[in-house]
């Protein structure tokens, strides 16, 4: 037990004392996770609002498709990733591979399933009559959807959170994607891992307490949406963007 006490005190002196390769590591996180959730969400939404509110041929089979997307295994995502982005492969020509926009995308192909499937869900379960409604008093589609995503937003918050934290732990990708690279693409989870392979266990719970920490706030802050979209639907809607009833 002696070397777990010691190395939970050397973690939090490397905290305290703002080590630069610890927060170095961080940064490259936030970078990678915050660029592959946006990515998700340019094509995650559409694909979700399209699943929850379209009554198109095919629709159960792209909902399918997303639900499915969210049991991709992530090694084998980074695996077919890395495949195209080697040099002489189809997309070795755009040098991506062992890069932070390398991981980037491939977190991005992990993630964006995610984001579809739970906004296809939440605005799936937005009554119908709503909709009928807002078509009946002359909203446009692009209306329907800031309808849809204000009435799911709950949902659609959630979503992004587990993107954004799916992105955060995600270990496999990033290894044969962006290669570990310390300084340059080793995240978090990927730095716990090498360090203790490498027997510095002090520095592996470092990283370990600020992902954990970055993982409690995302917790936080999803309860947070929760409770105050709880008190919203108590004290009333909003009116629809850009058009009301005559």
């Amino acid at each position: 037990m002696t070397f777990i006490w010691d190395g939970v005190k050397q973690a939090f002196e490397l905290l305290f004392e703002g080590n630069g390769d610890v927060y170095g590591v961080l940064g490259v996180t936030l970078h990678i996770a915050i660029g592959a959730t946006f990515l998700a969400l340019l094509v995650g939404l559409p694909l979700g609002l399209a699943c929850g509110l379209g009554r198109f041929r095919g629709r159960r089979v792209a909902l399918g498709l997303l639900n499915a997307g969210l049991g991709l295994p992530p090694v084998v995502v980074g695996l077919i990733v890395a495949l195209f982005l080697f040099r002489g492969a189809p997309l070795g020509g755009l040098e991506l591979i062992y890069t932070v926009n390398g991981v980037i995308l491939a977190q991005a192909l992990l993630a964006f399933p995610i984001v579809g499937a739970f906004t296809a869900t939440a605005v799936a379960a937005v009554p119908r009559p709503l909709f009928d409604q807002a078509r009946a008093l002359g909203a446009s589609r692009p209306q329907l959807a800031a309808l849809a995503l204000r009435e799911a937003r709950v949902g659609v918050i959630g979503a992004t959170i587990a993107a954004f934290g799916s992105a955060l732990s995600e270990v496999g990708a990033v290894v044969l994607v962006g290669g570990n690279i310390h300084g340059r693409t080793q995240t978090l989870a990927t730095a716990v891992l090498a360090e203790v392979s490498a027997g510095e266990y002090g520095t592996a719970i470092a990283f370990g307490v600020l992902l954990l920490g970055l993982v409690a706030i995302c917790g936080g802050a999803l309860t947070v949406f929760q409770y105050a979209g709880e008190g919203r639907e108590r004290g009333g809607g909003f009116p629809l963007p850009g058009w009301r009833a005559s």
